[in-house]
């Protein structure tokens, strides 16, 4: 994989991903397991779970899937594209926020986005959970995740270590381990 062709996918997804969080990693899903196929979607959802132990894991996917392309730098390369797009664009609007964060017009625009935002994401996990807790078993591992962190207010990172601990049982219980 050329490192052109990384950067030049992952400034387009910076570019045009909107809505942060989980619908930026489904578009990076899209682009880099549907369409380009440069990673199979199992392999996929493995970075995307070790982009959730640190820092944003819109970012770390995409330095998942660069790094697993290209080693460090394809993982360097990729992270830098996608951030580019909006580091530039929020750069330009802060200025311009700062400057007219009074107006009305302004105020109610952004207030308008949020629900859009959170329709974005809810679609985003929808099609996860089609594709990767359509059975029994993975739906009641998903219900339950979400119930220890929505609802309890577990940390996603105890929901993860958890989530490790008895991935790796299952393994050793299945004599894969052993």
């Amino acid at each position: 994989m050329a490192l052109r062709e990384i950067a030049a996918t992952f400034f387009v997804i910076g570019a045009t991903g909107f809505g942060g969080g989980m619908a930026i990693v489904a578009l990076v899903e899209r682009r880099c397991v549907l369409e380009k196929k440069w990673l199979g979607h199992d392999e996929f959802m493995h970075g995307l779970a070790f982009g959730q132990l640190l820092g944003p894991f819109s970012l770390n996917s995409c330095t998942f899937v660069g790094s697993r392309l290209r080693g460090p730098v394809g993982g360097a390369l990729a992270a830098a594209s996608f951030i580019a797009p909006s580091f530039l664009l929020i750069s330009a609007l802060s200025l311009l926020y700062f400057r007219y964060h009074e107006l009305p017009e302004l105020k109610s625009a952004l207030l308008g986005s949020n629900p859009i935002v959170i329709a974005l994401i809810l679609v985003a996990g929808i099609g996860m959970a089609r594709r990767k807790a359509a059975r029994l078993p993975a739906a009641a591992i998903a219900a339950a995740a979400f119930a220890a962190a929505g609802l309890f207010g577990v940390s996603a990172l105890s929901v993860l270590v958890v989530a490790g601990c008895w991935g790796i049982w299952k393994g050793w219980r299945a004599g894969r381990m052993r």
